[in-house]
């Protein structure tokens, strides 16, 4: 049936197995599914990625922020670096400070000479406008002009009941409380208080010293030293709250016609020598002549602090202008240029800030309450007088705030402004040692202190580089 010249082609079982395997395991290959998914997942992680990249850089940003915003937030713990320990001069407890506590302080605007300003009607200018370099090294304090005010004299109450133009180089006694009126302030009535009010040519008013024995004792050097200056910077820090900031910014003559004062206890003494601090042999640290003040005449503190604070035309009966600065803050500008911007250029007798937040003294009670500043009952008994006295809810002078935040006080010592830190002082001694408080109801009630320089928050700002309380001061035992 086949003939020789036929080509047979045979064809192998094993072979034929191996190609189909072969294709088999080519064609499985191709559609690995494992291969397929990875492709689908990048192409989805892509997708996805150009979509939200925004939010990815994001997330990590905000997680470091809040990181660093708790961390800024937080509060020291004094107790990790202040302790009490046993002071053998003084024979009482008091706050010490270590080392640690030193160098983590907040000095973050230590020494800082930057402006502080603000935009007006759309052009931005500084707070405090100051006379150039060269004019503050020309400026000298006004020739004393003859005054004219309402009140021609004050005289101070003394312990013999009897009023006396007083001179303080006589400053001795022991501190003795079981009010807040003491020998030190004198027991002031209602109806002397009513009186005090009254203005007239010649009027009498309590105002500190009152007794020999009431205490606030200054050696005799200081008080010679005190009674020589004729414009004076002054701070003071009682209990060893606060420590000491150089003053910057001034001019040379300044530095030759201005006294720079700080008022400590032996307490702040003795801590501010273990912090490094120590007064020289000539009383002086840096620019400040350190007052070291015994038998203070208050328990409280802040009463205590109220004395140099309120009554500088006692302590330095022959100066002419002070300024005031709180312990917590740098005072950072030349102090013949505040004047002059302040007080001479608006013929002012009493410049202080304005207050950041309220102008409403019954607001300002309410807050003081809620941030346990003083008991709610002390603040009732003054806000009930006040009330019964008929001052307004909102009170504002000359269209601005008359509620002030007195961490600056400037001022020239006239007889009506001293009148004003008496009557100031003596509402601080009975009611709260919160002055910001009574100083609009003595504003009020003595409506013949008109040219105040009530200036905004930012000339506060300008003044000074903030630092804050460092340490809860010690109150006496």
């Amino acid at each position: 049936m086949f003939n020789n010249n036929s080509i047979s082609i045979s064809i192998s079982d094993d072979e034929s197995d191996e190609h189909g395997r072969l294709r088999s395991r080519v064609r499985k290959k191709r559609k690995k599914p494992g291969h397929h998914a990875k492709s689908e997942l990048s192409r989805w992680l892509l997708r996805k990625f150009v979509k939200y990249w925004m939010f990815l850089i994001f997330l990590p940003a905000a997680a470091l922020l809040l990181f660093e915003a708790s961390r800024i937030g937080r509060k020291p713990n004094l107790g990790e670096h202040t302790q009490l320990t046993k002071n053998p001069i003084v024979g009482s407890e008091q706050i010490t400070i270590q080392k640690p506590n030193v160098e983590k302080k907040p000095e973050g605007n230590l020494n800082r000479l930057d402006p502080t300003t603000r935009v007006v009607g759309g052009v931005r200018e500084r707070c405090l406008k100051l006379l150039s370099p060269e004019e503050l090294e020309n400026l000298d304090v006004p020739l004393v002009k003859e005054y004219r005010g309402p009140v021609k004299r004050v005289l101070y109450l003394s312990g013999n009941d009897i009023p006396f133009l007083g001179d303080n180089s006589t400053m001795s006694g022991q501190r003795t409380e079981v009010t807040r009126f003491n020998l030190f302030t004198g027991n002031q009535t209602l109806e002397q208080r009513h009186d005090s009010f009254k203005v007239k040519d010649e009027t009498s008013v309590h105002c500190g010293f009152y007794s020999e024995n009431g205490g606030f004792k200054i050696s005799s050097e200081d008080t010679s030293y005190m009674q020589n200056c004729k414009v004076v910077v002054s701070t003071c820090t009682f209990g060893g709250g606060d420590d000491l900031y150089q003053p910057i910014g001034m001019s040379e003559a300044s530095i030759r016609k201005v006294c720079y004062v700080a008022f400590w206890d032996e307490i702040t003494v003795a801590a501010q020598e273990l912090a490094g601090h120590k007064i020289g042999e000539d009383g002086f640290i840096g620019k400040w002549r350190i007052v070291v003040v015994k038998d203070l005449p208050f328990s409280d503190q802040r009463l205590n602090g109220k004395i140099p604070k309120m009554l500088a035309h006692r302590l330095f009966p022959h100066a002419k202008y002070s300024i005031w600065v709180d312990s917590k803050s740098q005072f950072r500008r030349d102090p013949l240029g505040v004047l002059e911007a302040l007080l001479w250029r608006s013929d002012s007798v009493l410049g202080i800030s304005e207050h950041g937040a309220r102008s409403s003294v019954y607001d300002e009670a309410k807050a003081v309450v809620k941030k346990n500043k003083a008991k709610p009952e002390e603040v009732e008994v003054q806000l009930t007088q006040y009330r019964h006295d008929g001052l307004p809810e909102d009170k504002r002078f000359k269209g601005k705030k008359a509620l002030a935040e007195a961490s600056v006080i400037v001022r020239e010592h006239t007889p009506l402004s001293n009148l004003f830190m008496c009557l100031w002082f003596n509402e601080v001694v009975r009611f709260t040692s919160r002055d910001q408080l009574s100083f609009p109801y003595v504003l009020w009630r003595l409506k013949v202190l008109k040219n105040i320089n009530m200036f905004p928050v930012c000339t506060r700002k300008d003044l000074v580089n903030s630092m804050g309380h460092l340490r809860k001061a010690k109150p006496l035992s």
